[in-house]
């Protein structure tokens, strides 16, 4: 069973002050606890209510369903996607952007966005289609896309690599065998996937 990496911060005292985006905060991260946790179908706006120190009539005040709030959640929780890695060779690049992915799939947004995927059914999976997709998808294959291409001018991978399964693969991958075999993904790992899935589908013919 694959376990979590991230440790919650200390529980604050109640305040009974908090209004606004102060106490919508706190609410937006007690879902996000409560996802990472006890998942999708574990996950109650009274569970919410009690993690973020607050009465439901202000959760509900505010989102007036289960849906709602996680949407929100999650887009409040997703990481920010930062340039793609440039460490002077393709290998180096794919190792450093895979092992940045492995530690967004195990923090706390990362464990919650799966509990929706895995334990949503297909009409609730797509309320939350546009939140995965330009949050998660979108940036994932921008960055695999960029290093790809400095890949390309540098000669180190043939121009005919840059195509949607190639960009698909290690994300798949990453995905797949965390969900089916348990893998954690272990820096060594990486290494090994990046050596025997990457980089044969990247090199130029001759290499």
């Amino acid at each position: 069973m694959v376990t979590s990496r991230w440790t919650p911060a200390s529980a604050q005292a109640a305040s009974p002050r908090r209004r606004g985006a102060v106490l919508e905060r706190a609410i937006l991260d007690a879902a996000l606890e409560q996802l990472s946790t006890v998942g999708w179908k574990g996950l109650t706006m009274e569970g919410v209510a009690a993690g973020a120190q607050t009465g439901k009539a202000a959760v509900y005040r505010r989102w007036p369903s289960k849906e709602d709030l996680v949407a929100d959640a999650l887009q409040a929780g997703l990481p920010s996607f930062e340039a793609a890695p440039d460490l002077g060779s393709v290998r180096a690049d794919l190792v450093a952007l895979c092992r940045r992915a492995r530690d967004a799939m195990y923090s706390r947004p990362g464990f919650a966005l799966r509990s929706v995927i895995h334990e949503c059914d297909p009409i609730q999976v797509e309320r939350f289609h546009g939140v995965i997709v330009e949050g998660v998808v979108e940036p994932t294959i921008k960055l695999l896309r960029d290093v790809i291409e400095r890949g390309i001018e540098r000669g180190e991978v043939r121009p005919d690599a840059l195509n949607s399964y190639v960009l698909d693969a290690a994300p798949a991958m990453m995905m797949y065998r965390s969900k089916m075999c348990g893998s954690e993904w272990s820096d060594e790992e990486i290494d090994e996937m990046v050596d025997r899935l990457m980089l044969p589908l990247l090199r130029p013919d001759s290499a």
